[in-house]
């Protein structure tokens, strides 16, 4: 250990006698510098948040290695605007991505929804590829005044930080698919019957009936007749068993080699069988501790967390997300499970990623959590803790062959 001659903190020095922290300071100042001397205006926030990496080490390796570090420099030089535009066109889109966040958790960008405008331009080539011209603007008008309306109303009142625009998508696609099979029929939309669709929906993947939206949208527009796509109600599936799933919750919470992060992730799916997307998107202010208890709040309900589970979530809020900021983030994060991306969460795609290192199929221990929990609370309750339609909470009743005996011993409270 040596000290630092800028500071004097003792450390091991990183560079030139600089302990990381100012080694950090320097090289960010000179990544950001204009063409005046100084650091952009815009940019002072973002450079203030790389500069106070609570990893400056990371902070450093990430600005003399890292595709964001360039961009930025641009950006300070003036070589490209500081613009969305600018930033979609860039030959390296995922850095650009990452310096965009960065930008926009610090106000040097005005926010705009990612998952919306992916979708849009993913949509405007689905259309532009519909060779027959009546097909490809039903579909424009249905994907934009449909599809599209209805996702930014719910946006709009969105709190997670992401659009969930696969299910929209799927809508899309659906339409354009059974449109591509029409014509290839040669039928159309007018002329289609009931049993033209059945077969449809008889000879394909389970997707195909995502044409539902679209055909009550056609129907109501007096673009086709009445067609009938039945309802496929959610049932439980293969489960995890019983006794594999208690040893993997044993190994969560006892475990010394396993991250605080992943600990917790995996216990929440095995434990209340919470989805990967909604676990990715918790905030702390959904959890409350107290000299007695500690709860968290999935939909409108709290639960109170028993240890050793409660334990490991408060040591993940006060020391255990650090590692997991992106490059030019606030700290501390909001979510519970912060993402690599500035201001961001982590994806349920990622999240599974690292669960599926203990064995966790995400999958297989939600429907296994389930299905205790439909013996154990009543199919009202089993829905707002899980998210679910009531009807879909009463199939899971059912399923499980439960009663409702031990309601009265839940830990739910309104």
């Amino acid at each position: 250990m040596h000290a630092c001659t800028v500071c004097g903190r003792e450390d091991k020095l990183y560079e030139a006698g600089r302990c990381d922290r100012c080694a950090l300071a320097r090289r960010v100042t000179e990544a950001m510098t204009g063409p005046d001397g100084v650091v952009p205006g815009a940019l002072i926030a973002v450079h203030a948040a790389i500069a106070a990496s609570p990893t400056p080490r990371k902070a450093l390796n990430w600005l003399r290695q890292g595709a964001g570090a360039p961009i930025l420099a641009e950006l300070a030089a003036g070589t490209i605007a500081l613009s969305h535009e600018a930033l979609d066109t860039h030959p390296r889109p995922r850095a650009a991505n990452h310096v965009r966040q960065m930008l926009v958790t610090h106000g040097a960008l005005a926010p705009r929804d990612e998952q919306l405008f992916t979708l849009e331009r993913l949509n405007a080539q689905t259309i532009a590829a519909i060779d027959r011209t009546e097909d490809r603007n039903t579909v424009t008008v249905f994907a934009t005044w449909r599809v599209l309306r209805r996702l930014r109303r719910r946006a709009d009142h969105n709190t997670t930080a992401r659009t969930a625009i696969a299910h929209a998508r799927n809508q899309v696609l659906g339409a354009v698919r059974f449109l591509d099979w029409l014509a290839t029929h040669d039928l159309t939309l007018t002329t289609c019957t009931q049993g033209d669709l059945d077969l449809w929906l008889a000879t394909g993947p389970r997707s195909r009936y995502d044409v539902r939206y679209f055909l009550d949208w056609t129907h109501e527009r007096k673009l086709s007749t009445i067609l009938n796509v039945p309802p496929v109600r959610s049932a439980p599936g293969d489960a995890l068993d019983a006794e594999t799933r208690w040893e993997i919750i044993n190994t969560l919470l006892h475990d010394p080699g396993i991250e605080l992060a992943d600990r917790v992730a995996g216990s929440f799916v095995l434990l209340y069988a919470q989805p990967l997307s909604r676990i990715a998107a918790i905030t702390i202010d959904t959890i409350t501790t107290t000299d007695t208890d500690v709860t968290i709040r999935f939909g409108a309900l709290a639960l109170t967390i028993p240890e050793p589970l409660a334990t490991h979530v408060t040591a993940l809020i006060s020391t255990g997300r650090t590692d997991h900021v992106g490059i030019g983030s606030i700290t501390p994060s909001r979510w519970l499970f912060p993402g690599h991306l500035p201001g961001r969460p982590i994806t349920a795609n990622r999240l599974g990623q690292r669960l599926g290192a203990y064995g966790i199929d995400a999958r297989a221990a939600k429907k296994a959590a389930q299905l205790q929990l439909a013996t154990e609370v009543p199919a009202v309750v089993l829905a707002e803790i899980l998210g679910i339609a009531i009807t879909t909470a009463v199939d899971w009743f059912h399923a499980a062959g439960g009663d409702w005996a031990n309601y009265a011993a839940t830990t739910a409270t309104p």
